[in-house]
């Protein structure tokens, strides 16, 4: 098996060798390229195109979420996995908006974070226990506002469930048309219906809202609503 391709984009260099040395050491990552600032990060993205970007959110000159908007810009496919020493509200939600599959902390162990990785390398999100958390509380404050999604969940038919959960997964539209059984075309019409009726109107929101609801775990997998 050939092993998942990194790029690597960390401004201080003691943390960017432990890093690719704790990665390689696991023999089932080879990190291709390393980045020192955002800049490098999105040049190096396009001309790599590595597997999975493990992006910090501090960096000189562009900052992660801004390098991160670029990249999915440039190329919509690239799967990208924030870690970070940041995990406040605010730079969780902006880097999963902009298109990140998932987010680690930089506390968390070697283990928990060659799993992210192979999460998203797959097409699938993960988040660390904390980030799962911190979304979650986030959904249920909006709740209480009357603004999310969730006071919509009831509405959603059992198909528009499974189409949710398989969209939070990763899924393409091909891709769900195959496993439930059905068209293009109708699993495009019910990803407009679910948008329209939980009032997320891009996929990195649905993920969110399928974590937080329960639909999936934290980690890619499936969950109970």
């Amino acid at each position: 098996m050939n092993p998942v391709t990194i790029l690597l984009a960390e401004d201080h260099a003691v943390v960017r060798e432990g890093v690719c040395s704790l990665l390689e050491s696991a023999g089932e990552f080879a990190v291709v390229g390393q980045a020192e600032t955002g800049l490098e990060a999105v040049a190096l993205a396009a001309k790599l195109k590595p597997d999975v970007i493990v992006m910090d959110i501090a960096m000189p000159g562009l900052n992660g979420c801004e390098a991160t908007r670029q990249i999915i810009a440039h190329n919509p496919a690239a799967r990208i996995l924030a870690l970070s020493a940041h995990s406040d509200d605010e730079y969780v939600v902006r880097l999963v908006a902009v298109g990140a599959l998932g987010f680690v902390e930089k506390q968390s162990s070697g283990a928990l974070l060659s799993r992210a990785i192979r999460e998203v390398a797959a097409g699938k999100v993960y988040f660390s226990p904390g980030v799962s958390r911190l979304l979650l509380r986030n959904q249920r404050k909006a709740q209480e506002r009357g603004l999310a999604a969730g006071t919509q969940r009831d509405s959603l038919t059992s198909r528009e469930e499974e189409v949710l959960q398989l969209v939070a997964e990763g899924a393409a539209n091909k891709q769900i048309a195959a496993r439930l059984g059905i068209s293009i075309k109708t699993v495009e019409k019910h990803r407009q219906q679910l948008m329209n009726k939980l009032d997320i109107h891009e996929t990195a929101g649905l993920t969110r809202y399928a974590i937080a609801s329960g639909a999936i775990e934290a980690d890619g997998k499936p969950g109970r609503f």
